[in-house]
């Protein structure tokens, strides 16, 4: 491949990777605004959310995981010549119907919170946490799966400006709602909880409004066989983004029940590596829709190129970030806190996090090419065998046996992350030998 060709391949991924890029990082910024002010706030209020959204992220996390097959199975539509436009009022029921179940399941989660062992202090802030949470389900799931659906059309500038507009909106009213303005009085935690409710549904709308301004719709109901690849489709990616943050906020979890402040350090670190890794998930994004379409139109020479292109892209962004990671640690964690304890903690933990960084842009954007050739269920099962038989038990062991307590746990996932990058690149080397034969075949009958 010529240089000419890289650059030309590299400059479609990025068209549309870019605008992802820029709402990725408005949509953790989002989270980011939410961790510095209840940082302000109170180190409680760190904790409680951060244990609080540690749950809750599990449980939305799995829906969401279905609502993002709407892009690759609809690239694929559209690489094979067929019809992809009639499936917007389908896609907006399949994203409502999922929000309503998350709903009920975060609902159904909250009794338990009062026997977790939680400090006794942190336990109602977590309940109302959650409880408003619950209800923004809807506008959550309705931005979520639209702009999935406008990614499949490669439409991706105004949904990440929504998004980035909303890190402001959102600021706003945190400062308002938590620490008070007028004759609204202090909320803490529920101003919070109440400021992200009203920033989901009005991206959602935004959205929506966007959509019927754009393109002309007619309601479609034959969508028994949309819905069902869709699941087939989505069904593993849910269980893989779900063993993934059931992982990561296990942690929350395991180190909240010792002290609130090891639950506020791990949200603390979470947000700095979740801020780069917005980067080389838009680039995952990007080779989904691209590898999809070249999929769909059995085009295998674009496929591979897009894959082994947008991975070198993505791995090259986050040795990048280790650097700075490394660099400069002790003022990342200084943004968001003044607490002694808490600044302890987390440095240390930052050191490990900027190793950890280079293997998980190649495993997101891993997944990505499995995602494009709708092969879903292998990042499932990897994920599963790294994540949850490997790194919990090992993160643990580490953790309380040799009394690392964080440190131990982030150790485990260096560790889980170079196994899952490893296991997914010898699938992909069989998968594509295998579709090269295929094609070769098929090629060979024809002439």
């Amino acid at each position: 491949m010529h240089l000419s060709e890289f650059k030309q391949y590299a400059k479609e991924l990025l068209n549309i990777a870019m605008p992802i890029i820029m709402g990725n990082l408005g949509f953790i910024l989002i989270a980011a605004g939410d961790v510095l002010i209840a940082g302000r706030h109170s180190t409680d209020t760190l904790a409680a959310i951060s244990i609080a959204t540690a749950i809750s992220n599990c449980i939305i996390t799995f829906g969401i995981g279905l609502v993002t097959s709407v892009s690759p199975v609809l690239s694929n539509y559209r690489g094979a010549k067929k019809s992809a436009k009639k499936y917007f009022y389908p896609t907006i029921r399949f994203a409502m119907f999922w929000a309503f179940v998350i709903m009920l399941a975060i609902l159904a989660f909250v009794p338990l919170i009062d026997v977790m062992n939680f400090e006794a202090k942190l336990v109602p802030m977590i309940k109302e946490y959650m409880i408003i949470t619950a209800f923004a389900t809807f506008g959550g799931y309705l931005h979520a799966a639209l702009k999935e659906y406008l990614q499949a059309f490669e439409i991706v500038l105004f949904p990440n400006l929504v998004t980035v507009f909303s890190v402001f909106l959102n600021i706003l009213l945190n400062i308002i709602l938590v620490f008070g303005f007028g004759p609204i009085p202090s909320l803490g935690v529920v101003g919070l909880a109440i400021a992200s409710f009203i920033v989901r549904y009005f991206m959602g709308f935004a959205l929506l409004i966007y959509c019927f301004k754009i393109m002309k719709f007619r309601e479609y109901f034959n969508t028994k066989e949309y819905y069902k690849t869709l699941v087939k489709v989505g069904l593993p990616i849910s269980f893989a983004v779900m063993i993934e943050f059931v992982a990561f906020n296990s942690i929350a979890v395991f180190m909240g029940q010792v002290s609130g402040v090891y639950a506020a350090a791990q949200n603390l670190v979470c947000t700095l590596t979740s801020i780069s890794f917005m980067v080389p998930l838009a680039i995952s994004n990007a080779i989904a829709v691209k590898v999809g379409f070249a999929n769909g139109a059995n085009n295998f020479v674009d496929l591979k190129r897009y894959a082994f292109i947008g991975m070198g892209i993505a791995v090259g962004f986050m040795a990048c970030s280790s650097i700075v990671f490394a660099s400069i640690p002790d003022f990342l964690v200084k943004l968001f806190t003044t607490d002694i304890d808490l600044i302890k903690i987390s440095v240390p933990v930052i050191y490990v996090l900027a190793c950890f960084q280079v293997f998980d842009g190649l495993q997101v954007s891993l997944a990505g090419i499995f995602k494009g050739l709708k092969r879903t269920k292998i990042v499932m099962i990897t994920n599963f065998i790294c994540f949850w038989l490997y790194f919990i038990p090992v993160g643990y062991t580490l953790a309380f046996k040799y009394n690392l307590m964080l440190l131990g746990f982030w150790c485990g996932l260096i560790s889980a992350a170079i196994l899952l990058c490893l296991i997914l690149c010898i699938f992909l080397h069989k998968n594509l030998k295998e579709m090269r034969k295929s094609l070769n075949f098929i090629s060979s009958d024809e002439f």
